[in-house]
């Protein structure tokens, strides 16, 4: 455990539930689809019996889950993945560049297109913060090898 581990057990639990609610979509169906804020389209072509959304939406979880294993690594929870720093860096940057469509959503231009707009951009901000923090208060020991911790 780190200076950081807090912030990043924080953001790879949060992750990890993000990951789940996507593959609940898909188990639940159409409605938690259009709840969760997927495109109409995407949808409708989902309840024509494309796969696409699904595939789409596996492919999100993955993603998801693997930033959660790359926070627990951060936190010393896990095995050090390749290229930890690099990875968290990017991820606390891809969160923190989604959670800033909250500025728009809040001034209402050209968002929202609902109020998932505003409380999922606030959400991905504060999983953005968490990485950041995290990932800066460890980096110290995120410089240390195996063999050195």
């Amino acid at each position: 455990m780190n200076k950081g581990s807090r912030w990043l057990i924080a953001g790879g639990i949060l992750s990890l539930a993000a990951a789940l609610l996507h593959l609940a979509c898909i188990a639940f169906g159409a409605s938690w689809f259009r709840f969760f804020g997927a495109p109409e389209p995407l949808i409708v072509s989902y309840e024509n019996g494309a796969m696409g959304l699904v595939w789409m939406t596996i492919a999100i979880a993955a993603i998801l889950a693997i930033w959660a294993a790359y926070a627990f690594s951060g936190a010393g929870i896990f095995q050090r993945l390749p290229l930890l720093k690099t990875g968290l860096v990017t991820i606390a940057s891809i969160y923190l560049l989604r959670g800033a469509f909250l500025i728009p959503a809040l001034i209402k231009a050209p968002y929202p297109r609902h109020e998932f707009d505003i409380w999922s951009s606030a959400i991905v901000l504060a999983l953005g913060i968490a990485y950041a923090i995290g990932t800066w208060r460890a980096w110290p020991d995120l410089r240390l090898t195996p063999e050195q911790a």
